[in-house]
């Protein structure tokens, strides 16, 4: 099972995944918080403990079935006019719909961040929770809400890694469960660090904006489109990493230079 490891590829979207995955997740974070601090002292952490484990077994689950719809790339429909064709399979649609969630997604979810950050936040306060059973359901609730653009990620990624279609799955569980062990242990410290640095929650969700549009790609590569007798070739993995880890670099770069110029402005007041 573990011998797609051996490729470089494999660990690139490991890593890559479950950074995102992490980040992706603090909001998931927040809200399972929330929930948790409306109960007893002696229950919150019972509460989080719990909602988190299940969310992991609820996401390996529908990575499982996810999974097993885009295994399916035997066309069940055809296309074929004087400018279009293409083969339907459930893969292309799962990709294509998944794509196209992915992008509506990603881009409400930075306006919400931008014009009303705290709007799901007051929502879920509103809510009476008082028994720890009613927390852990509404924290199962929130992660599915949570899961899907997380597991249409890991299949973006990941989808074509590996020379066995199961090395993809692998991949994908690996990274659910190293950052869900993650969220659990370091909740706290990775929330603050994302309260001071909530540049890269939104460089997260860009990241879902190519991540959604590579899938619409792909699925149309699978399905053999052509328009206008040009065929649509598949986005190299290799393109999106790229992407990825050059924007990061950007990215903590610019985190230094901030912070260099905080202590700078501080000395400067000292005087």
């Amino acid at each position: 099972m573990f011998e797609v490891f051996s490729s470089a590829d494999a660990w690139v979207a490991l890593l890559t995944l479950t950074f995102l995955e992490i980040v992706l997740g603090i909001d998931n974070i927040v809200f399972i918080s929330i929930a948790a601090n409306k109960l007893p002292e002696h229950q919150k952490k019972k509460a989080t403990n719990i909602g988190l484990l299940l969310a992991m077994v609820q996401r390996i689950i529908l990575l499982m079935a996810v999974s097993y719809l885009v295994g399916l790339n035997k066309p069940f429909a055809y296309i074929d006019n004087s400018w279009f064709s293409a083969g339907i399979s459930w893969q292309a649609v799962i990709l294509f719909v998944g794509g196209i969630f992915l992008l509506y997604k990603s881009t409400s979810e930075i306006h919400e961040k931008v014009e009303i950050p705290d709007h799901d936040v007051n929502e879920l306060k509103s809510k009476n929770l008082s028994t720890l059973s009613k927390a852990i359901i509404q924290i199962v609730i929130i992660d599915f809400i949570f899961s899907i653009d997380s597991i249409l990620t890991a299949v973006g990624m990941t989808n074509g890694v590996g020379s066995n279609p199961n090395h993809s799955l692998v991949i994908m569980i690996i990274a659910v469960v190293i950052s869900i062990l993650i969220m659990m242990l370091f909740a706290n410290p990775i929330r603050e660090f994302i309260h001071k640095h909530p540049s890269m929650q939104l460089l997260a969700l860009a990241f879902l904006i190519l991540i959604g549009f590579m899938l619409i790609t792909e699925a149309a590569h699978l399905s053999h489109t052509t328009i206008f007798d040009q065929s649509i070739g598949a986005i190299p993995k290799g393109y999106l990493y790229f992407a990825i880890a050059f924007s990061l670099l950007v990215e903590f770069l610019n985190m230094k230079l901030r912070k260099k110029i905080e202590v700078t402005n501080d000395d400067n007041e000292n005087e």
